[in-house]
């Protein structure tokens, strides 16, 4: 095998991004203040100190409203492009693959309506 200018830079890279990657967590290791009493361990609000319990658990819903925005929000965020590139277009066929994708978009609110997750129950239980 013939070792050549590449490989040694290949190998400098390749020890650079392991240094990269390894040397925060090393840094954090060995500089990292070492404390394990008092409010070490509490959870950290705004400097202030936490009231009650920091484990409280959320309803779901919250979840699957913040997920079916960022679908949504990011699929529309699509159209703002497409509609820069087809903006001089003629023909039929820009308008056929925009109103695709907008009806598979209708279609997925549909589904996700009929199965009632835009429903918001009155209660959420702990």
């Amino acid at each position: 095998m013939v070792f050549t200018w590449l490989n040694v830079g290949i190998l400098v890279f390749l020890v650079a991004g392991l240094l990269f990657g390894a040397g925060p967590l090393l840094g954090s290791l060995l500089f990292a203040p070492r404390m394990s009493g008092g409010d070490a361990r509490m959870p950290y609000e705004c400097g202030m100190t936490p009231h009650g319990s920091s484990w409280k658990q959320f309803g779901v819903n919250y979840y699957v409203y913040a997920l079916l925005f960022l679908a949504f929000d990011v699929d529309v965020l699509y159209l703002f492009p497409v509609a820069a590139w087809y903006r001089d277009s003629q023909g039929w066929l820009p308008f056929v693959k925009i109103f695709l994708f907008l009806f598979i978009l209708a279609v997925g609110v549909v589904y996700f309506w009929r199965k009632g997750v835009f429903s918001w129950p009155r209660r959420i239980m702990q």
